[in-house]
């Protein structure tokens, strides 16, 4: 199934909190009079000054070496056609969104109200002292042949048509993959095009500059086959017209090796790929709707290589595989083009890294799927963090090879450690959680299901298809909730624990069998079982649902008791704590205690660390950890100092291969060079902390409230470590999203937990 998208929340999405996608971050700090003075009169005219001497210094003094302008005029976009250059603005700038998420690009997005061609080129060529590269988008053709090929030429920058030249691209490292699993040459396979716009005319082109005969190849418009007797034909559909005596798809396609669709849904039927050669390549890329529905053409052909657009099919052929690494790599060495030679370098990148081993880390954002190279995986998964430091150091090698790049790379380990830090696979930590929980959903019961918000989030978990949600709570409140603000939750169940006696004595029985040497007669078990609390964790404990979430509107220590005394605690730890992830744009770091243990001990801190390891380990990162306090390695002293320096030595021992120190400062673990200046003797010394764990629950629970409240920061959680079964106890003040993320953590926490007890 595709992602469900509706109106109202993509208008909201839009629209809330505060309107756009996108907004302009100060990169120095502006707190006082001095700041002020610098960043602007009369500290400014000194950069001023030097640029004036030496232009190029413009890459030292501003932000423009790291800058992309993506420009339309809103002519063609996506599926919409010529909207309008105000209408177009949310597409510009959702594809500055993802420069900024995959390669840690900046961008302005500029949407010029100009249809000619000459006068557009005109516009965007003044813009060049502005930006160091540009991203044309979404120019309709034959215009955005023009638009590109001068403004290449008239500029020393960048410059990239993503439409045209971003498929092209992808496809090709498909196309060369596909040629490699069915054993044909690329030099003798037949190609069908339908389609003949902007990115179908790019994809030709590219193909044949890998290899692939023009005599070979037949394209199609929406009148027919390209025919050299066609007068309707423009310069660069002329290029790739043919005498060979066909002018239907029907007839093009028969004994074709390759199709490649660019055109519109269903236009391929099942006897054309029947007429077909052996084990044809079918690139069907319209989108949403391919040309031939991927269940239909594998059940028509067992010997079909197929790729489609699609996210839900395998070889999903999508740009942000490209450009946001093309860019990346040409930034990067200043490149004054995009040019043929750096388009092939990505092309073969990404062609090898689908070669190459999977990584556990990509394994798993998959669903522990195995993934191997072959019919179902040409080209690489976009959350497989290879893809920068894979295909940007090709661009850039191959820009300084051709003589376009303005500096040289030297050190290429070095270049590579840059962009994984620049946007290592933290960024993407809630995608991948989010990719596995779909391959095997599971039951989700809340607690709290008469409230807006768990109701927003129990839409959200159908719609990305993670797991089942069951509704605890007022049948009519919340019957009244979805109808009166639309949910579309469909068939819900929806149990109310006051009207299900049969249930709650069944429980309650079980409660009483666990508890009754702890003071829980059969009357008081049967009697917490009005108590969603014990209800949905009775319901995890005898198989019904698979995890519980509560605590939106609850006191924590309220939820936390009823799924201790029914579910436990796992049997390789002594006790539970929580952990928050906090993200921002330094990384991301796990914090732990933060909701359960309020003093622990030296043990008790031990335990901590490692529940916490595991469960940094759990979201594909090795811990990093520092045990914080007042003091440095000794410098103060104390119980609480004592405390965590006895903990560090005590988890030493127990865990010899883990990295941990402490006791340390904040600072002193988050600053590297701090570390390795005033504390060389660390086992933290050049090891980036991700991990931090607090000496007590008051401290933890500061930390992590104040850097989401005014530090800036994302947060992910409460997670709660070290249950048997998975439970999260939210936070008050939890929003849709946030319920969401925990729910996609608790589906993944289920699969885990699962596959152990197999």
């Amino acid at each position: 199934m595709s992602l469900k998208v509706r109106k109202k929340d993509a208008l909201k999405f839009h629209s809330d909190p505060i309107p756009g996608k996108i907004e302009v971050t100060p990169t120095k700090p502006l707190t006082t009079q001095m700041d002020l003075a610098l960043a602007y009169s009369p500290g400014v005219a000194e950069p001023c000054l030097e640029i004036a001497k030496n232009p190029s210094d413009v890459y030292k003094y501003t932000a423009k070496g790291n800058l992309v302008g993506v420009i339309s005029n809103g002519t063609a976009v996506l599926g919409l056609g010529n909207i309008g250059p105000e209408a177009s603005k949310p597409v510009m700038e959702g594809k500055g969104v993802l420069f900024k998420k995959f390669a840690g690009i900046d961008v302005f997005d500029i949407e010029i109200a100009e249809n000619d061609a000459d006068a557009f080129i005109k516009i965007v060529k003044a813009l060049e002292p502005t930006f160091g590269g540009i991203n044309l988008e979404d120019i309709k053709a034959p215009e955005s042949f023009k638009i590109e090929k001068e403004l290449r030429e008239q500029m020393k920058i960048p410059v990239m048509h993503d439409d045209q030249h971003g498929t092209a691209i992808i496809s090709s490292a498909a196309l060369l993959n596909a040629l490699l699993v069915v054993n044909k040459k690329i030099e003798e396979v037949k190609v069908v095009v339908n389609g003949a716009g902007g990115a179908a005319i790019s994809c030709t082109a590219l193909y044949i500059k890998l290899g692939v005969q023009k005599e070979n190849v037949i394209m199609l418009d929406s009148k027919g086959v390209l025919r050299k007797d066609r007068s309707d034909l423009n310069e660069m559909k002329s290029r790739y017209a043919t005498d060979i005596d066909v002018h239907t798809l029907d007839e093009a396609i028969k004994g074709c090796d390759v199709f490649l669709g660019l055109s519109m849904g269903n236009t391929l039927t099942p006897e054309n790929l029947l007429s077909m050669a052996d084990s044809p390549i079918v690139f069907a890329l319209a989108n949403p709707t391919p040309e031939i529905d991927y269940e239909l053409a594998i059940s028509t052909r067992s010997d079909i290589v197929m790729a489609t657009g699609r996210s839900d099919h395998p070889n999903q052929v999508n740009n942000v595989l490209g450009f946001p690494y093309i860019f990346r790599g040409a930034l990067d060495v200043r490149a004054t083009c995009i040019n043929e030679e750096m388009k092939m370098a990505a092309v073969t990148a990404l062609a090898e890294l689908a070669k190459q081993p999977i990584p556990d880390l990509v394994t798993k954002a998959y669903g522990n799927t195995p993934i191997k190279f072959g019919k179902e995986y040409l080209i690489p998964k976009p959350l497989d963090p290879r893809l920068i430091s894979t295909i940007s150091p090709a661009v850039a090698k191959a820009a300084m090879d051709s003589n376009v790049a303005q500096i040289n790379i030297y050190d290429w380990e070095h270049y590579k450690i840059e962009l994984e830090e620049r946007v290592g696979a933290e960024k993407r930590i809630i995608s991948r959680i989010i990719t596995r929980a779909k391959k095997d959903p599971k039951r989700i019961v809340f607690a709290e299901a008469d409230n807006l918000k768990i109701l927003k989030a129990a839409e959200m978990i159908i719609d990305e298809e993670i797991g089942t949600p069951i509704l605890l709570g007022n049948v009519k409140k919340i019957e009244k909730l979805i109808k009166e603000y639309e949910l579309e939750i469909g068939n819900c169940t929806i149990i109310d624990p006051f009207y299900e006696n049969d249930k709650r004595k069944k429980y309650g029985s079980l409660l009483y069998e666990k508890r009754k040497r702890k003071g829980v007669s059969l009357y008081e078990g049967e009697s917490l079982m009005l108590d969603r609390n014990y209800f949905g964790a009775m319901m995890v404990e005898t198989g019904e649902a698979d995890a519980l979430i509560s605590g939106l509107l609850s006191d924590y220590a309220k939820c936390l008791r009823p799924a201790l005394q029914i579910l436990g605690i796992d049997d390789d730890v002594k006790r539970v704590g929580g952990m928050y992830i906090i993200r921002n744009k330094r990384g991301t770091y796990f914090l732990a205690d933060t909701t359960v243990n309020i003093n622990p001990s030296s043990s008790e801190l031990v335990d901590i660390i490692g529940l916490s390891a595991r469960a940094v380990r759990f979201f594909d990162f090795e811990p990093k950890i520092a045990v914080l306090s007042y003091s440095n390695f000794g410098s103060q002293k104390g119980e609480i100092p004592s405390r965590a320096s006895d903990a560090v030595k005590m988890a030493k021992e127990k865990w010899p291969e883990l990295t941990i120190d402490g006791e340390m400062q904040a600072n002193v673990a988050l600053n590297k060079k701090l570390m390795e200046k005033s504390y060389p003797f660390s086992d933290l010394v050049g090891e980036n902390v991700n991990t931090l764990v607090f000496p007590d629950l008051s401290s933890a629970n500061i930390a992590y409230n104040l850097l989401m409240e005014i530090g800036g920061s994302e947060a992910i959680g409460p997670i709660l470590m070290g249950m048997k079964k998975p439970v999260h106890i939210l936070q008050n003040g939890s929003s849709s999203r946030d319920i969401f993320n925990i729910a996609a953590i608790a589906v993944v926490d289920a699969q885990t937990t699962q596959n152990k007890t197999k």
